[in-house]
């Protein structure tokens, strides 16, 4: 008579359906994405973003349509970038400050709209500057820090003032996110929450958001000297510490699913709010995969989405926030 087969079979639970859905772990739902967004001029525009398949531009009009698109699919925030002009580019990144700029006027008609929707809002000099790098640069092309600092500071308050929820400083300065708290203080912004990209790695899949923002093309140089090397882990929790101290509400690892583990060991270390980013080139290559017949689409989307939950991740923005929200749905 052969042996009886273990009391535990862990198969039993895999079932069914209506079983696997009782036992899950983790789980994945449209409150947990935020939509990244360009913003071009114009009235009534959509670009296509060649190298971001299914993605576009949009004038400020249709950023509100996209507004009441999250809205209705349950999207509960969406993250703002501005192509700027190249005329109104410039080494101080001075548009930056305009209050009539693509990134304000995008925010008031938002809050108008559709106030039930978190804006958040990018904070870095590389949408504004000719040369493509995300703060001021001395005479030997070396990002200045605090001199940096202060132009994010106004930044920052330029977009409060329009009614930013979020501000989101991705330009990896020492201090500035201690110097933004403390002047959304001074001016009375007690609840604007900052998202500080806490650990952003010097990466090669941004190539296509550069394309999105119009900056490819311009940088002169790498961005090594202030983005992280991504040999390192232990000094992106060096920088985790750093923002909270400072007063950061959340931190954000970008890119995405090539450093879930740093995702892990933040929240493990931390136990505070972490946002994950996936990245254009991220995007890019499911899509690529999907075009190519090489997977599925939808399984992939949601697949690589419920890898950050598993993660740790508090919630994830994705370019495919609005195809993923319908899939869950």
């Amino acid at each position: 008579m052969a042996a009886p087969f273990p009391a535990l079979r862990l198969r039993r639970t895999r079932s069914a359906p209506w079983s696997r859905s009782l036992h899950a772990e983790t789980v994945l739902t449209p409150a947990d994405l935020i939509w990244p967004l360009f913003i071009c001029e114009g009235k009534g525009v959509e670009e296509p973003v060649a190298s971001l398949p299914g993605v576009s531009r949009w004038s400020v009009d249709n950023i509100v349509a996209r507004g009441r698109e999250a809205r209705d699919l349950g999207i509960p925030c969406i993250a703002l970038f501005p192509n700027t002009p190249h005329d109104r580019r410039t080494d101080d990144g001075a548009e930056a400050l305009n209050p009539d700029n693509l990134m304000c006027r995008a925010i008031r008609a938002l809050k108008d709209a559709v106030p039930e929707v978190g804006v958040l809002t990018d904070v870095a000099l590389d949408p504004y500057t000719a040369h493509g790098h995300d703060g001021l640069l001395d005479a030997a092309g070396y990002v200045l820090n605090d001199a940096t600092s202060d132009v994010l500071v106004g930044q920052a308050l330029n977009q409060a003032r329009a009614g930013a929820d979020i501000i989101a400083p991705s330009d990896m300065m020492d201090g500035r996110v201690g110097a933004i708290r403390a002047a959304l203080e001074d001016e009375g912004f007690v609840n604007a929450q900052i998202m500080a990209y806490s650990a952003k790695y010097a990466s090669a899949f941004y190539g296509p958001f550069r394309d999105a923002v119009g900056s490819r093309g311009l940088l002169k140089g790498d961005k090594k000297t202030y983005q992280m090397d991504y040999a390192n882990a232990e000094e992106a929790l060096r920088e985790v510490a750093a923002d909270l101290a400072e007063g950061a509400d959340s931190v954000m690892v970008k890119p995405g699913l090539p450093y879930l583990d740093i995702i892990r060991r933040v929240k493990e270390r931390f136990e505070v709010p972490v946002f994950a980013y996936q990245v254009s080139g991220e995007y890019a290559m499911i899509e690529a995969s999907a075009a190519a017949g090489a997977g599925d689409r939808d399984a992939l989307v949601v697949e690589t989405l419920m890898a950050f939950k598993r993660a740790g991740c508090s919630g994830v923005l994705t370019y495919h926030a609005a195809h993923a929200a319908r899939l869950l749905a």
